[in-house]
């Protein structure tokens, strides 16, 4: 059992995400782009069809866990394990997330997800709209980043999403990569094909966005209602 010292506190890993919940929409890119955007990570995307790449994207909301409560969005981009080559749609079993934008509201969570496990945490604003349709904008030094809107999914019974999933997620800082081996449990979630509309803003994390090919129709979207997580130190990744 390991301890880190955050902003004078131990955090004792592994962490844990009691509650939190989740609103995610996953897009098809053009994978060479997606490709040379994360070129820095020595990571090679997953090419789920010829051509293409699968980038997500997620507003997460902590409500209970060991780092606090705290608003958290993704850019995601799914990559192979390294030294894999593997494509089409298999693959996409076997792949795991790479963290390229990981905008935050709290300093502690901020100085814990860079310290611990090479995050790119950065502080941001965030706004966040509940109601029929759920929406959250993410503003980056008063420049708006990326603005999402929800439409109601259709539920999935917890049999089917309850059942602890193990998901590796990557991350590069400092010259650094870095794999995170995490557990996952999902309850009242809900899916959609399409159901997510994408905003960009000014800001550069906008415009990397744009050079994939966003905004566009999301293949699927979903949201759940609790996540539970579980997750330990960072590996590095020669």
């Amino acid at each position: 059992m390991t301890q880190h010292t955050i902003a004078g506190q131990a955090v004792t890993m592994p962490v844990q995400i009691r509650t939190a919940d989740q609103h995610m929409a996953m897009f098809s890119v053009d994978a060479d782009a997606a490709q040379r955007m994360i070129d820095y990570s020595g990571l090679q995307v997953c090419r789920y069809r010829p051509g293409k790449a699968v980038v997500i994207l997620m507003l997460m909301r902590y409500v209970d866990g060991d780092l606090g409560q705290y608003l958290e969005y993704g850019t995601n981009v799914m990559v192979n394990p390294p030294g894999s080559t593997a494509s089409g749609l298999r693959a996409l079993q076997s792949a795991g997330a790479f963290i390229h934008h990981l905008p935050v509201d709290q300093a502690f969570t901020l100085e814990a997800g860079r310290k611990i496990w090479g995050y790119p945490k950065v502080m941001a604003d965030f706004t966040v709209r509940d109601g029929r349709q759920f929406g959250f904008d993410v503003s980056i030094d008063g420049r708006l980043a990326v603005g999402m809107e929800f439409r109601p999914g259709l539920p999935v019974p917890s049999v089917f999403t309850s059942k602890p999933q193990v998901h590796p997620t990557y991350s590069h800082l400092d010259g650094v990569t870095r794999e995170t081996a995490g557990q996952m449990r999902l309850f009242g979630v809900r899916y959609r094909l399409g159901g997510a509309r994408l905003t960009l803003g000014d800001h550069p994390y906008a415009k990397e966005l744009a050079a994939l090919g966003l905004p566009k129709r999301a293949f699927i979207s979903s949201s759940a209602a609790n996540v539970q997580m579980t997750f330990g130190d960072a590996k590095e990744i020669a």
